[in-house]
């Protein structure tokens, strides 16, 4: 659904992008908004990797997951939308530092579904999304067998794995609260305030 309200195509095989370490941040803490962009939220699943490797199988994915994390995917919309239209990669508008806002690890033992998993997030107070895990165009190992096709999969690295319907703008000045639940138990919240970066 979430492809569906962008207007683009739901893929057919998984697609990724690589964001950079420096744009992780801890709750609580601040979300920069650069001058002249305009930013979404994406509230996802983080699976954190547990095991090094590189061509797993789709059989031996659930091998290399240590746990999960709650996460937001931030992106600067329009500068997104410029560099589809002229073809270029979207590093710029994934990559600034604090778009990666993330959550305290969470072992897989208390997560034994992790395609049931509910996230959300309130933006001013407002619920902007809310969804369940199992809406996921791809399922969790086969985004390990994918990316590990092309590149090793190191032990801590993250895979954000696809957001919910109902991404929207952040703005400085606004309180931002995500959450993750699984069989009605709250296992992660985080909390940022959004500034103008200077």
């Amino acid at each position: 659904e979430h492809a569906r309200e962008l207007g683009n195509a739901v893929p057919t095989a998984p697609f990724f992008f690589l964001k950079p370490t420096s744009s992780y941040v801890t709750s609580p803490g601040k979300i920069e908004i650069p001058q002249g962009c305009v930013v979404h939220h994406e509230v996802e699943l983080g699976v954190v990797i547990g095991k090094t490797g590189r061509d797993i199988r789709l059989a031996d994915a659930w091998n290399h997951v240590a746990g999960y994390a709650l996460g937001l995917d931030l992106t600067a919309r329009n500068l997104q939308d410029e560099a589809k239209k002229k073809g270029l990669p979207w590093s710029a508008a994934k990559g600034f530092d604090t778009f990666t806002p993330i959550g305290p690890f969470i072992p897989a033992s208390e997560i034994p579904d992790p395609h049931s998993v509910r996230l959300w997030i309130e933006v001013a107070g407002q619920v902007r999304q809310n969804g369940l895990t199992d809406a996921m165009i791809f399922q969790i190992p086969q985004l390990i067998e994918h990316i590990s096709s092309i590149m090793t999969l190191e032990e801590g690295d993250l895979v954000l794995t696809g957001t919910p319907k109902g991404v929207g703008p952040i703005l400085a000045g606004e309180h931002v609260v995500a959450g993750l639940e699984y069989q009605g138990q709250e296992l992660s919240r985080i909390e940022f305030d959004a500034i103008q970066r200077s």
